[in-house]
């Protein structure tokens, strides 16, 4: 039985190599040429980003394309967001901010953010970005070279500056998913809508692509409207290229324990297409494979048969390799168990939250 344990351990982790090598770097190279033609438009929402605006602008002053403009959206902010901005940009003409209008009983904040923004456009390239968001000085260039012919979206996960405990914990894990369950060859190869992930944080649009989709308005009561709108970028026809960007794009994503547990939690349970049932068998999947592992290596250790320590070895293999890829903290793939625990209970918990209809709670709104 152990053999066959770690046998099916061996496969998951021969499989994560592979995705992880599958998703290609973000990079500039010298033998594709840029058309400098093309105009991209960067587009950011903001509520009460009074912490993020200055390093923000800081970062997007150091970009190096020049064909930009850079589209602000004040949702609504009760802090000094909007002060901060223009205090930041002085006399820079290519910064605009414009004011968010009421959201809509049947909106999402962000996603009705987003929209306003795409109408104030004048660029080839949208390019969706997080207020918490800092940004390579070659991202542009590096961006609209993954382009190719068909490519409609380009999107990836970015890397992750950590501060608290449970950001330590769990936010790496959006990395972990995407390379233990995403079939990366079909993502990026293929317009099969079910193999499909993206990150909102960062995602730019062929700006034809984005419109014949129906834009941010597509799916304008999505909780999770990253996914689905690339979902509707492969619908009508484009490919979306998953890019390993960790080392163009940091966001500071959640940085207090709150933060981190409000926010899977109105992800998680919408991000399984509020299945409960995909719930349940994720999280069997993990008690054996990625939880049960931690007791068993206890259990060898206390009875000095050390071949149960390698289901766990395998497990730390996995998060290591991937941490490794991701330019993230090397040493956390010690707390894998840790980790998996914790993102078994916020399933749980945002499937409580979605099927008992308490809604979830984000920037002060609460959604169903």
């Amino acid at each position: 039985m152990l053999s066959i344990y770690v046998i099916i351990l061996i496969l998951i982790l021969v499989w994560t190599i592979v995705n992880g090598f599958s998703l290609p770097l973000l990079k500039t190279s010298s033998n594709k040429e840029l058309d400098k033609n093309k105009k991209v438009s960067i587009l950011i929402p903001m509520r009460n980003e009074e912490r993020n605006i200055a390093p923000l602008i800081d970062s997007l002053k150091e970009l190096t394309y020049e064909n930009m403009e850079f589209i602000f959206l004040n949702d609504g902010s009760k802090d000094r967001t909007k002060e901060l901005f223009y205090e930041k940009i002085e006399a820079d003409n290519r910064f605009t901010l414009i004011e968010g209008k009421p959201l809509p009983s049947e909106w999402i904040g962000k996603v009705h953010a987003c929209y306003q923004l795409s109408k104030k456009t004048t660029g080839d390239y949208l390019l969706f970005l997080d207020a918490d968001v800092r940004v390579h000085p070659r991202t542009i260039e590096r961006s609209l070279q993954a382009f190719s012919t068909n490519t409609g979206l380009v999107t990836g996960f970015p890397r992750y500056p950590l501060k608290s405990f449970l950001g330590h914990l769990l936010v790496p894990m959006q990395h972990f998913v995407v390379y233990l369950h995403l079939p990366v060859f079909l993502a990026n190869l293929t317009t099969w809508p079910a193999a499909t992930a993206a990150h909102g944080a960062y995602m730019m649009f062929r700006r034809d692509a984005y419109e014949k989709a129906g834009g941010h308005e597509k799916v304008k009561n999505s909780l999770v409207e990253d996914v689905h709108i690339t979902r509707e970028i492969k619908k009508n026809g484009y490919q979306v290229k998953l890019v390993n960007n960790t080392n163009t794009v940091l966001c500071h994503m959640y940085e207090t324990n709150k933060e981190v547990w409000e926010g899977f939690s109105k992800n998680l349970f919408p991000g399984l297409g509020r299945n409960p049932f995909l719930v349940i068998a994720l999280v069997i999947f993990y008690f054996i494979f990625m939880i049960f592992p931690f007791p068993l290596a206890i259990y060898g250790i206390f009875t000095l048969d050390f071949l149960l320590i390698l289901p766990l070895l395998l497990t730390m293999m996995i998060k290591l390799f991937i941490d490794i890829m991701t330019r993230q903290k090397w040493w956390l793939f010690v707390v894998t168990p840790f980790s998996l625990f914790f993102m078994v209970l916020l399933m749980v918990y945002s499937t409580y939250l979605g099927l008992s209809n308490k809604g979830f709670t984000w920037k002060g709104r609460t959604y169903q």
